[in-house]
């Protein structure tokens, strides 16, 4: 097990722009967690830097260590970065799984720090970004190995009953990927830039047009992507933890395995330095696309005839996404700058979206 205090990489000072008021929060919590939690002085702040949207802070007493959730600031899709919601799953989802960690307490008064947050436990681990950390690479095989541990956690989150673990309302599956095509396109509708090439509205119409019928329901993370991903260093096998639960509803599990893949390094993707945050994947040693794929349809009993659909669709939607990030920069709302590098990447993935669809005769 990692120290938690010694995972440095992962941690920095809070970015200009993104302090929130430290010490009405301090008092809100004091009042609101549970009363196991014994806090004593403090708290010192820190930033979990890598996360693109929601911001994502560590607080220190000098007891006990807790992770802070908020939206990002400035104009907000639709029905996007829902603390409400990630709070109701992780204060239930816990209790039935390790790959959620437990949120402890949920505000909902703008007035503590200018929108809903929550905070949960601090879970310690590796994040594998663009290299093995040095505390894994002792590991045979350990590339390998951490990416098919995924296609098992992934496995595991779809296997579990939603109404068993209290969470039977969460979504209504039925219509989800129609629902899903709608939902994204209004989102690409706010965001669209005036140099607009039309690709992404006739990439909306095929999908439209295409729908898959879902083969079952089940918990779907909805941005499942390696660095959402924790392990502990002495266990590639397994992944430790799963992280931004913000999105995550009941739908096809499809589209958590067309997000991954859609992530996922592949040495005949020639565009994938050019559209990835950690180009350096290529040489993790993980497994390809197509045998991640495999190991998840083995796992689970799932019909891989729709995964193009998914696919697409994940190229889509991150287009989308990345165009919501770069406005947010271009507006003042955001100092980070790697938005702007991100937000760059829109029209290759709507290409790569628009080749993938039309490999499937889609």
């Amino acid at each position: 097990m990692a120290d938690p205090r010694s995972s440095v990489s992962e941690l920095a000072p809070v970015r200009a722009g993104e302090q929130l008021d430290w010490a009405r929060v301090d008092a809100w919590l004091r009042a609101h967690l549970p009363a196991e939690l014994s806090l004593g002085a403090g708290p010192e702040v820190l930033q979990f830097p890598n996360g693109a949207a929601n911001l994502t802070y560590l607080l220190r007493w000098q007891h006990c260590e807790l992770v802070l959730r908020r939206p990002p600031f400035g104009v907000i899709a639709p029905g996007a970065h829902d603390m409400r919601r990630e709070y109701k799953v992780l204060s239930r989802l816990w209790r039935h799984t390790r790959l959620a960690p437990r949120a402890f307490a949920c505000c909902d008064d703008a007035g503590v720090c200018g929108a809903d947050f929550f905070v949960m436990e601090r879970r310690t681990g590796e994040v594998v970004r663009t290299e093995i950390p040095a505390s894994m690479r002792g590991h045979a095989r350990v590339g390998r190995r951490i990416g098919f541990a995924i296609a098992d956690a992934m496995a595991e989150l779809h296997a579990l009953d939603p109404v068993a673990c209290e969470l039977g309302d969460l979504g209504k599956p039925d219509g989800f990927a129609a629902r899903q095509v709608a939902g994204w396109r209004k989102r690409w509708e706010l965001v669209r830039p005036a140099d607009d090439t039309g690709l992404m509205d006739a990439i909306a119409e095929r999908l439209a047009k295409a729908v898959p019928a879902a083969q079952r329901a089940s918990f779907v993370h909805n941005d499942l992507k390696p660095d959402n991903c924790q392990f502990d260093p002495a266990d590639p096998d397994r992944c430790k933890s799963i992280f931004d639960w913000d999105m995550t509803t009941l739908g096809d599990p499809l589209i958590d395995l067309g997000t991954l893949l859609q992530y996922w390094p592949d040495a005949s993707d020639a565009t994938f330095r050019e559209l990835s945050s950690h180009p350096g994947m290529l040489e993790l040693g993980l497994p390809s696309r197509a045998e991640i794929a495999h190991h998840y349809a083995e796992r689970t009993g799932t019909s891989l005839a729709a995964l193009s659909w998914w696919i697409g669709f994940a190229y889509w939607k991150t287009a989308v996404v990345t165009q919501q990030l770069y406005n947010r920069y271009l507006r003042g709302e955001s100092k980070d700058a790697r938005m702007l590098g991100i937000g760059a990447r829109a029209p290759t993935l709507a290409q790569r979206g628009d080749e993938e669809l039309r490999g499937a005769g889609i």
